[in-house]
């Protein structure tokens, strides 16, 4: 049996693991990113955490034979660098992390997208397990994703693809954190939702001592509030248009849903399949079926692992 360490990079946490082919964690921890301090504290971070998991082999004896890091922005794969558009951690771009974390721990390091990991851990050990063509889609501040097709990941001519949160959805729409207009997320994402709510709720002089989020909006929506049934079918309205443009595009066999609203109840997934069904092309759908992720918020981290399986197999690396 094989194992790698897994790692998660977040603006606020970094979350990690020592995992083993079949999915089994042995080992988890966290530590705060410092992502607002520097790169080289994040740097020096992200070496904490192997040295950690690391320490524990030690105690079993377990082999690594890598390490996989899932994080915010673009990434050169075959370069192993950061490229840049983690907007969540100052000054993160142009940063060859896998040479700069194999010197530093002697152990072969790859890196991916964060999305992508989430998706590819839902492939390899949750709710898309067994099934080579797959979208994933996580719902959060913002809209991420990841497409594999035939089992690899997909991600465009070197890999500077695969934005889903950045489908042109509306015309002349609303501006979006990446400079262009009318984006999915600037419509479907939660923040979206929150921030399309309260603006009607101000409208119609509606107020909250509460502080609103996404939760409290489906909350709401199950009281039969009617501000939140408008807010929350809009929501779904945009989701749909999105995901079935995919669907035409991809027609994959699984369409998985993460993030913390997807967690609100079948009922969140059903409208969703609803609105697919009604936007999607027939033929293109048939074959796919729209679900809830499993893995929460491990999903990257064991898709960081299974990263790290799968590049030492590639490369043909000897484990440390």
């Amino acid at each position: 049996m094989r194992y790698a360490v897994g790692i998660d990079l977040g603006g606020t946490a970094i979350k990690y693991a020592v995992i083993d082919e079949e999915g089994h964690l042995f080992y988890r921890g966290e530590l705060p990113s410092l992502a607002s301090d520097s790169k080289e504290a994040v740097v020096g971070q992200l070496k904490k955490a192997i040295d950690d998991c690391v320490h524990f082999t030690h105690t079993g004896p377990l082999v690594l034979c890598g390490v996989g890091i899932g994080t915010p922005g673009i990434t050169d794969e075959m370069n192993r660098t950061v490229l840049g558009g983690a907007e969540n951690i100052v000054g993160w771009e142009n940063i060859p992390l896998a040479d700069i974390l194999e010197k530093e721990t002697g152990i072969p390091v790859c890196v991916a997208n964060d999305a992508n990991m989430m998706g590819w851990g839902e492939q390899a050990f949750g709710a898309a397990k067994g099934c080579s063509d797959v979208l994933f889609i996580t719902v959060g501040t913002g809209i991420g994703g990841a497409i594999i097709i035939d089992n690899k990941l997909y991600g465009g001519y070197k890999n500077r693809g695969t934005e889903i949160g950045h489908i042109p959805l509306i015309a002349n729409g609303e501006p979006c954190a990446c400079g262009s207009v009318g984006c999915l997320e600037t419509y479907a994402s939660t923040a979206a939702l929150v921030r399309r709510f309260i603006r009607r709720c101000k409208e119609q002089g509606i107020c909250f001592e509460e502080k609103v989020d996404g939760k409290s909006i489906v909350k709401l929506y199950l009281e039969n509030h009617p501000v939140a049934v408008e807010s929350m079918k809009e929501h779904w309205d945009f989701l749909g248009h999105g995901i079935a443009g995919l669907v035409n595009i991809f027609s994959p066999q699984k369409v998985i849903i993460g993030g913390g609203i997807s967690e609100a109840g079948d009922f969140y997934i059903e409208q969703i399949e609803q609105k697919v069904a009604l936007y999607a092309i027939a033929d293109c759908r048939i074959n796919t079926t729209i679900c809830a992720a499993k893995l929460g918020n491990m999903a990257g981290t064991m898709g960081a692992a299974q990263m790290a399986f799968s590049n030492t197999v590639r490369k043909g690396k000897n484990a440390l």
